[in-house]
């Protein structure tokens, strides 16, 4: 019987051991998980200051990266770019993936955002893909004039019944007909 103790006490102290670091793994995972989805308040002024540390060309290959979902390359092109560190350069290309940012030459350093109401639309040097669908039934638009901020000005107008403004608002920042937009933001009323 005594020959059974020992073994028994090394069984339990392996099973108590594996459950702890389950639980760690296990917290480690949970913290890890939720820590993504909780953007950080200074995301769209660490986006706006990591676009100006880059050069056109730079900056058009690192949007490139992220549309393509090369992340690490994008990361990486950005550290050898700026000189910034491994976690600075991460922060900053997950800040211009999650705000996009247009480029901006150092001679125009006052630039004011894009204004709806403009004659002209700034043109990104990346592409945005919006899509709408309802049933079986979906539209997309792809503009180089088109940003999260405006896409969400578009909605805001259909969503208020506004329709015809919305539909115009869409024309002015893509390249489609006024009825292919007329369609398009039909999708989008609920």
């Amino acid at each position: 019987m005594e020959s059974l103790v020992i073994p028994a006490l090394i069984l339990v102290a392996v099973a108590v051991a594996v459950a702890l670091a389950s639980r760690a793994l296990g917290n480690r995972k949970a913290a890890h998980d939720a820590a993504p989805q909780q953007p950080s308040p200074g995301a769209a002024e660490l986006a706006r200051s990591a676009a100006a540390k880059l050069s056109e060309a730079e900056h058009r290959r690192i949007y490139a990266l992220i549309a393509q979902g090369q992340a690490m390359a994008a990361i990486k092109l950005y550290y050898e770019a700026t000189g910034d560190g491994l976690r600075a350069s991460r922060d900053a290309v997950g800040a211009l993936a999650s705000h996009p940012q247009p480029y901006r030459s150092p001679e125009a350093p006052g630039s004011t955002p894009e204004d709806d109401e403009d004659d002209e639309p700034q043109r990104f040097p990346y592409r945005y893909r919006a899509i709408a669908s309802k049933g079986d039934v979906t539209r997309e638009v792809s503009s180089n004039m088109l940003n999260d901020e405006i896409y969400g000005r578009i909605r805001t107008l259909a969503r208020n019944g506004d329709a015809e403004a919305a539909a115009a608002a869409l024309t002015r920042h893509s390249d489609i007909s006024m009825k292919q937009a007329r369609e398009f933001i039909e999708l989008l009323d609920d």
